[in-house]
């Protein structure tokens, strides 16, 4: 294990031997299932589970030729925006080392950050591969909602996650884009993506005449040095012939709280299965199940994962259901919905990844709203269904700041185009 604690489990899986990734290493989030090499979630539940199967993206990297070099750090079953949840310890951020590498999937933007993998696959409920690709100084893609197949992804929040790459140029994560995506019959979530693919192509830098739209809300609370970055980083693109101007999406303000309801409640329902019978850490079994049930749940899961089952068994029990559950629902399809007119008057929305830099190992672990208003910028995305990039724009005090590309449904080629235009 490197210094930086990057890998859970270093163990190297063979592809094929020719294939448009042969030669490449890919770093893979510990959420998922890779056939005979353990996955554990970053948490003490699963810490001895080793899968049967493989996840269809892990299936598609073999078939491509890719080397999986080992199952990367992670807050514990994805719930957290710092790898610092994770039941192995915190993973250092190698482009801002005594800070974090953002979360859930920190082990894998750190791996592509510390050369320790060429590419690198996470997943992104609400900000999980744009957040460690900020913080990192590398890119991350949170695909469109149904272009990838979560057969095999450890579920924390089915209605919200996307397995999506990480690279060190927007070209590298298209070309991963590239194997990764498409319909699987083990998924019935996913479609084809049709003409819409060879993402790699559409990475030539050519921005003349895009229409950017920058959502204001997304800029209000930002941290200074941030929003400068971010301005230089725009100002770029106008150089290169692209044109911005402001957008509103006012359901944004909501978007936090109900993104949280929605995936706690989701996670709540994920996670009854780990009782120490069905799958995970045993409670042993002494004459009365629901202490063994009890005792394994207490035992296996960290405290933040307590947090939310408890805050989403909580909104979805009798008499609280419409109260929280069905209002968030109804702020969802209200942020969808200002996507949608946003994006009906440019071709992608551009803001900062996250409102500010890197936090320093252990500043946020005793305040977990802190940490849960950090995602300000990435949660409505996936509360929308929608593609979005994560790409480097620079540094503020010497510690790196992402630019967020959003765009359509299916609309990775345009993000991807984009992107390629940042140097």
């Amino acid at each position: 294990m490197s210094d930086a604690n990057i890998f859970i489990t270093e163990e190297s899986i063979e592809g094929d031997e020719d294939g448009p990734l042969a030669d490449t290493t890919v770093a893979v989030k510990d959420n998922i299932s890779t056939e005979g090499v353990r996955t554990t979630c970053g948490s003490e539940m699963l810490a001895d589970y080793v899968p049967p199967y493989d996840a269809t993206v892990v299936s598609s990297l073999k078939e491509a030729g890719a080397t999986v070099v080992g199952k990367t750090n992670m807050d514990e079953f994805g719930m957290g925006t710092t790898t610092e949840t994770s039941a192995f310890g915190p993973t250092d951020n190698p482009a801002a080392p005594g800070h974090v590498p953002g979360g859930s999937s920190g082990g894998s933007a750190a791996a592509v950050a510390a050369g320790e993998a060429d590419v690198a696959l996470g997943s992104d409920t609400g900000g999980s591969i744009r957040c460690p690709a900020a913080f990192c100084g590398v890119v991350g893609i949170k695909p469109t909602y149904g272009l990838v197949s979560r057969y095999g992804l450890v579920a924390y929040g089915n209605s919200l996650e996307q397995i999506g790459p990480f690279a060190n140029t927007v070209e590298d994560a298209a070309e991963l884009l590239d194997v990764i995506a498409g319909s699987d019959e083990r998924d019935a979530t996913t479609r084809d993506a049709g003409d819409e693919t060879d993402y790699a192509d559409a990475a030539t830098g050519d921005v003349d005449g895009l229409s950017i739209g920058v959502p204001t809300e997304l800029l209000e609370g930002a941290d200074e040095g941030v929003v400068e970055t971010f301005w230089d980083a725009i100002a770029d693109l106008e150089d290169r012939g692209a044109e911005y101007h402001e957008v509103s999406l006012p359901s944004v303000e909501h978007a936090v709280e109900a993104y949280y309801v929605i995936a706690m409640s989701e996670a709540s329902s994920n996670l009854a299965r780990f009782d120490g019978v069905r799958y995970g850490h045993s409670g042993g079994y002494d004459g009365n199940w629901n202490e063994a049930f009890s005792k394994a749940r207490e035992e296996g899961f960290g405290d933040e994962v307590k947090r939310r089952i408890l805050l989403g068994t909580y909104a979805l029990s009798a008499g609280y259901h419409d109260k929280y559950y069905k209002k968030a629902q109804d702020a969802r399809a209200w942020v969808k919905q200002d996507f949608d007119e946003a994006l009906s008057e440019a071709d992608v929305l551009a803001s900062p990844t996250m409102p500010v830099p890197p936090f320093e190992l252990g500043e946020s672990l005793d305040d977990p709203l802190q940490m849960y208003l950090a995602d300000a910028n990435t949660v409505p995305v996936n509360l929308a269904d929608l593609p979005a990039i994560s790409v480097p724009a620079g540094e503020t005090d010497g510690l790196p700041v992402g630019l967020q590309l959003i765009g359509p449904a299916f609309g990775e080629r345009e993000l991807i185009r984009a992107a390629s235009a940042l140097p």
